[in-house]
């Protein structure tokens, strides 16, 4: 893991949650994978919609990972194939109670996706999650209803040695993390004014 993680004393979980380029090739046992996404299965959501839907193919499903990789821009992919498990995390747009749109969606999906990248931490895995995939070519390959749409691609694996990565994602990989000051996000009852208890 690079230098540089949360100051605040933090959970060890997230203090240790980061995303990973280079992976280990090992395959995860399918009983890990059902515990990371029974650990999705039981996040929060706006009337217990539970819209998360979510594709998963691991390099035993050589078919299978091959499409989700056909999705992923050409930077992704450069990192990505050594990764034994790819996935799409998937949001529902409207309420299945009545059919209204749900804006609260794509929050509900990324609270899932945080709580399966802490339990792969827990397990001694990591996940790298990317916005950078063609959302319409995954519609086509997994016949993706209207209802729903593509929020991120998801590398998942064991974190694997960064001399194997090029010259440039190597650099990238060891670099020190660096989050902005909570001064800068986290205000009072007015945006832009920082909250009292930071000061």
């Amino acid at each position: 893991m690079p230098n540089g993680g949360p100051t605040e004393g933090v959970h060890a979980l997230i203090a240790e949650r980061w995303s990973p380029r280079a992976f280990d090739d090992r395959p995860v046992p399918p009983a890990i994978l059902r515990r990371l996404f029974e650990a999705g299965r039981w996040a929060a959501s706006a009337y217990n919609e539970q819209p998360w839907r979510w594709l998963v193919a691991t390099r035993e499903d050589a078919a299978g990972f091959e499409a989700l990789f056909s999705t992923l821009i050409p930077f992704n992919q450069e990192w990505v194939r050594a990764a034994p498990v790819l996935a799409v995390s998937i949001a529902r747009t409207s309420f299945e109670r009545n059919g209204k749109p749900n804006r609260h969606g794509g929050h509900d999906v990324g609270q899932a996706a945080a709580q399966i990248a802490l339990e792969a931490v827990a397990n001694g895995l990591a996940i790298h999650q990317m916005a950078g995939f063609d959302p319409d070519r995954v519609r086509a390959i997994a016949a993706v209803p209207p209802e729903f749409e593509p929020m991120a691609a998801i590398a998942i694996g064991f974190p694997g040695d960064p001399s194997t990565l090029t010259d440039a994602l190597r650099e990238r990989e060891i670099a020190s993390r660096e989050r902005r000051p909570l001064a800068e996000c986290v205000f009072g009852a007015r945006f832009g004014v920082t909250a009292s208890f930071l000061r």
